[in-house]
Parts: structure tokens; sequence; C-alpha cells
């Protein structure tokens, strides 16, 4: 009997030990990585090393972004084709769940010249143009995309917004890295006829980088929970219940009450 009543004694004072749930200490080290998405920041900036790379992330600057702050390129006579691919680097560490009816906001300053109408007769664009294009990634899905037609000559910027869908709404880790990708092909005519005659325009694309270039995203506070994080926002064990544990431990005293009641019964 004393026994059992000494198991059941123990059994309340290990479930009224506090359980803390998630790994704390790898949600401090993401929160403190500024390219990391966390509470008070969710927007995300474009970034380019002048050469061959392009990438994005949450924070505001990047040492190996272009020192010139843009990505530019210019032909005189001939198609640039612009094929821009920013997937986040490093990869998204955390999941995240976006707000129900809320909207991705972006906007995108670029600089542009020549021709990327086909088909207007007033440039040498035939076929072999084509107008700016931005579509939005969660991993390898498109969830977004817009042919933006308006387009004028020079530098501007182009806002763009989306609502959330169903299918936006839990992004899981580097599964769902974000991609964002611009295109457009423009097209110059420039030509030396001689030594003093130049006829046509040259074409340039330029897309300026880090804060002029950005995509703010509608992150849920809920994304921040120990519960999200380590995948419990669907359902949860019984004893993550709140106030399962408290149940369980009123119960386990009440059953040490019991078998002692009944030993001193014996007793006497």
């Amino acid at each position: 009997m004393r026994r059992t009543a000494v198991i059941a004694l123990f059994l309340v004072a290990m479930l009224l030990v506090p359980v803390q749930a998630g790994d704390v200490s790898v949600q401090q080290q993401q929160q403190e990585d500024p390219r990391q998405p966390n509470a008070n920041n969710s927007t995300m900036y474009l970034y380019h090393d002048g050469f061959s790379d392009a990438w994005s992330h949450f924070a505001d600057t990047d040492e190996d972004s272009t020192a010139e702050g843009e990505l530019r390129e210019e032909e005189d006579n001939g198609v640039i084709d612009v094929n821009l691919r920013f997937r986040m680097k490093p990869d998204l560490q955390m999941r995240l769940l976006m707000e129900e009816g809320g909207e991705f906001r972006g906007n995108f300053k670029i600089d542009v010249g020549g021709d990327w109408t086909n088909g207007d007769n007033n440039g040498p664009c035939n076929n072999d143009c084509e107008n700016l294009n931005i579509s939005v990634f969660k991993g390898g899905a498109e969830i977004w995309t817009q042919q933006f037609t308006g387009i004028q000559q020079g530098e501007q910027n182009v806002p763009f917004a989306f609502a959330v869908t169903e299918e936006m709404l839990e992004w899981d880790g580097r599964d769902d890295n974000p991609i964002i990708e611009v295109t457009m092909k423009v097209k110059g005519n420039r030509q030396q006829n001689t030594p003093i005659t130049v006829t046509g325009d040259p074409a340039w694309f330029a897309i300026k980088l880090g804060t002029e270039s950005r995509l703010e995203i509608p992150i849920s506070p809920d994304s921040w929970s120990e519960e999200f994080q380590a995948g419990e926002d669907n359902m949860m064990d019984e004893e993550d219940t709140p106030g399962f544990t408290l149940v369980m431990a009123s119960a386990a005293l009440g059953m040490a009450m019991f078998v002692n009641q009944r030993r001193q019964e014996t007793d006497e």
C-alpha cells in the first residue's frame, strides 16, 4: 500500500513540472538573423552581385550586393533578355502563416529604355520583345504573376498587390522558400550609319536593389508561437491541451489520498 501511495505522489510531482514546448534556442537564433523574418520585420528586399547571382532576404542591406545599388544592362542594337530569379538566401528557416484576408504588397523601381511592345509598328520589336512580368513562387509553385502593360520610358516605380488565397496560407520553411521572378525583353536599334550619322535608339534595363525594390509579406502573428513552429497548429496532443496536466495531477493526487485512507483503515 505504502509503495502505491509513493508512486502516486511521484506522478503528481512529475505532472506538475512545466514542460516547455519547442526549441527556444533555435527560434532565438533564427530571430537574431536579420535575413530571416521576425515579428518586427516582414519585408523582403532584392539583391544582386552585378554578375550572375540574384537573391533576396529580409535584411535591408547586404554587403555582397553590387555597390552601385542597381543591376543595369544596356544594348545599342539587339535584345536585352531580362530573366531574374531572386531566391531567398539563406533559405527560409521557419514555418510561416499568412494573415487570412491579408495582402502581399510590392514596389519595384526600374529604369527602362528602347522598345518592348510587339506589333505596335513604332519600334524595332517584331515578336521578340516582352512586357515586364513579375511572378512570386512558394517553393516550386507559382502563386501569383502579372504582366505590366503601362511601363513608360525612364525611371519609375512599379507597385503591385495581391490577396492571400488558401494555397498561400502556410509556408513550410525551406520547402516553400520564396522566389521572386522578374522578366522582360527590351530591344534597341541604334546604328552608326556613317561616321557622323546615328539612327535608332539604344535599349537598357535597370532594377534598383535593397530598399527600393521590396515585397511586404502579410505574416500572421501566430507564426511566432512555439506551437505553430513545432507543427501543432492543426491538432494538439492531449498532454498539450490547456488544463489537461492539471486534471491528471488532480486525479493522481486523489488516487494517492484514497490509497492512504485505505491504508489507515486497514491499520485500524
